[in-house]
């Protein structure tokens, strides 16, 4: 392994704080890369690491390396990508984390087209409603709907995508539809949605014609914390919901679902993508970020 090899994968043991990860992101044996991060240890003669069983931490000196290795790297793959003649030339794996829905309903299908024209590229699909920690788990990019906390992420907000409120035709049949936000006070039930941040359930929200916000207190006898299974119960007629309109768009067109006060729907919800190191952006992420931002353009307001 050459010297740039092992700046690499010590720079990847590094931000994921596990020989055991990094050679998971860098698909190498836990050998390889322990091996080569003691070669480079031996070769500048400095610990950049300190190991323990649960742990590995950067010394000074591996900090000091850190910083001025990830620009090097950076550089030497741009030149690289100098020097491919075409974007079918786009290789490597790359590692995504997307909500649950988004991975079903959009990317998975969409796929195929992607991988068609760029055969050397390997998609890893990560697909959670919760809130990972990028570095640690050695993914190069999220998609992240809503509000986002302060990070050290480059963040490239797409747009908004609006929510409905929906329930079954089942459910209407048995407790009417509801027209107004002050009709919900009068035996209405709501599925509940656990926050992947708190776990507390999610207020059923909606703004006024004005424009103005508001909460309501909608009781619940089931609370789901993922979208399949809060568009299940939905379907099943155990309550209403507000879900972004792509995620059941194929089911308000097979009339499975209604949607209900159109005129009251909750503030629509931005769409980001995020990923570490505005400098060490690959050429495949730049081809996923790209792609994403086509495909999800006909939902963004």
């Amino acid at each position: 392994m050459d010297r740039f090899d092992q700046y690499r994968v010590f720079v990847h043991v590094a931000e994921m704080g596990s020989f055991i990860k990094a050679a998971h992101a860098l698909d190498l044996p836990r050998a390889s890369v322990s091996a080569a991060v003691q070669q480079l240890e031996t070769q500048i003669g400095a610990r950049l690491l300190h190991r323990t069983t649960r742990r590995v931490r950067l010394t000074a000196d591996g900090e000091q390396l850190l910083e001025r290795v990830r620009p090097l790297l950076a550089e030497a793959e741009s030149i690289d990508q100098l020097f491919q003649l075409s974007e079918r030339q786009v290789s490597g794996r790359l590692s995504i984390d997307v909500p649950s829905r988004i991975a079903r309903r959009l990317i998975a299908p969409a796929l195929p087209g992607l991988l068609r024209q760029h055969p050397r590229l390997q998609l890893a699909l990560g697909s959670t409603d919760r809130a990972i920690d990028l570095i640690q788990e050695g993914v190069d990019c999220a998609v992240r709907i809503g509000t986002l906390d302060n990070s050290s992420l480059v963040v490239r907000r797409l747009g908004h995508i609006a929510l409905i409120n929906c329930a079954s035709p089942a459910y209407l049949r048995e407790h009417d539809e509801p027209g107004h936000p002050d009709d919900l006070s009068n035996g209405h039930w709501a599925v509940g949605y656990a926050s992947p941040v708190t776990g507390r359930e999610v207020p059923w929200e909606y703004l006024m014609p004005d424009g103005k916000a508001y909460m309501i207190a909608i009781p619940s006898r089931v609370i789901a914390n993922n979208a399949e299974s809060y568009i299940a119960c939905c379907l099943a007629g155990l309550g209403l919901i507000q879900i972004p309109r792509f995620d059941v768009q194929h089911l308000l067109d097979s009339g499975e679902l209604v949607e209900v006060m159109p005129g009251y729907r909750a503030a629509a919800m931005s769409v980001s993508l995020l990923y570490p190191h505005r400098r060490q952006r690959s050429r495949r992420l730049a081809v996923f970020l790209e792609w994403f931002e086509s495909l999800m353009q006909p939902y963004l307001g």
